[in-house]
């Protein structure tokens, strides 16, 4: 018997009640806590062809920032509805298709940590050494101590469940298309929504820099209006362990992929801005990344849907704006 968590009864009361014909539903692991073990679930919706074009969806990787896991539940219950009558979006879905994973770290999220149960930052557990002179001391990863923030796991021991369940869950679906995007849903940092390619690891050119900016474009001339500001993440900060440069340098290092188009992206939303105008909401273990006041919450449900529903029309028709 599974431990119930407010995000995952949601998101199985959605499956049963769209038991869609294309959709696939599956445990990918299971994470163990003092009292209670929880699911990790992965879903693969569209065209099962593991070259189609796949927009990849990641939530919850730290279990802090909720609000990830909410934003992308909230988009699947809207894309689940539309499929059940739009005829336009069930004919993109037998071309694209969306692979994702809403709550990795269920573990944390059940208990309100950042980490893991192990106490390991999933985001700073990969085998990636950053060099950079731009990392923060504490927050860039480290291993003095499971009970600090940003710990890395011990040096040389395997990735933890969680990070190793979404790098598997990746190579079998994801890698494998001839162009995917992926976002990955985070809280915590910032006066402004921000979306960030990589690297993580190092102020150096992202190899797929020109690729990066023509998405942009894209994005800026179909929404001249949108919020995002788009940067590299070492432009804010770098990191050692990206769990994102680590599957970027798997998919750039096989000659499988060549000819292939993987840019992984990071939703930030900026955090700082609802507890500026909320502070009382620091007292709430979740107040430095989750929106407490219900029309905040509301605004945030609405923004960043529209930002799915553009990377995945823009994932199935990525020869009208990739440079490649």
């Amino acid at each position: 018997m599974f431990g119930h968590l407010q995000e995952l009864d949601q998101l199985q009361q959605l499956l049963e009640r769209f038991p869609l014909p294309n959709l696939q539903t599956r445990t990918l692991a299971t994470v163990e806590t003092a009292k209670k073990t929880y699911p990790i679930l992965g879903l693969t919706l569209g065209n099962p062809d593991p070259s189609a074009p796949t927009l990849f969806l990641v939530g919850g990787v730290h279990g802090l920032e909720k609000i990830g896991s909410q934003v992308l539940i909230a988009y699947l219950a809207v894309l689940f509805r539309q499929l059940t009558w739009d005829e336009h979006l069930q004919e993109l879905f037998k071309k694209v298709r969306i692979c994702t994973i809403p709550i990795l770290n269920p573990g944390g999220m059940a208990h309100s940590r950042r980490s893991n149960p192990n106490g390991v930052d999933l985001m700073r557990n990969a085998p990636v050494e950053s060099l950079s002179s731009n990392r923060p001391w504490l927050i860039g990863g480290q291993r003095l101590s499971p009970r600090l923030p940003w710990y890395r796991g011990p040096e040389g021991a395997p990735l933890e469940r969680e990070a190793q369940t979404l790098i598997d869950f990746a190579k079998e679906n994801c890698l494998t298309a001839k162009t995917c995007l992926a976002i990955d849903f985070h809280s915590g940092f910032g006066m402004r929504d921000r979306l960030w390619y990589p690297y993580a690891k190092t102020q150096e050119p992202f190899p797929k820099l020109k690729e990066a900016m023509a998405l942009k474009t894209l994005l800026d001339l179909t929404y001249a209006h949108h919020v995002y500001k788009i940067e590299s993440q070492s432009d804010s900060y770098t990191t050692h362990g990206d769990l994102w440069d680590y599957l970027f340098e798997i998919h750039e290092s096989s000659p499988l992929y060549r000819d292939h188009l993987f840019l992984p992206w990071t939703l930030e939303m900026g955090s700082w801005t609802w507890l500026k105008k909320n502070p009382l909401q620091i007292l709430s273990p979740h107040g430095l990344f989750h929106p407490m006041k219900l029309h905040r919450y509301s605004r945030v449900m609405r923004r960043h849907i529209l930002l799915i529903d553009f990377f995945l029309k823009a994932t199935a028709h990525s020869s009208s704006w990739s440079p490649r």
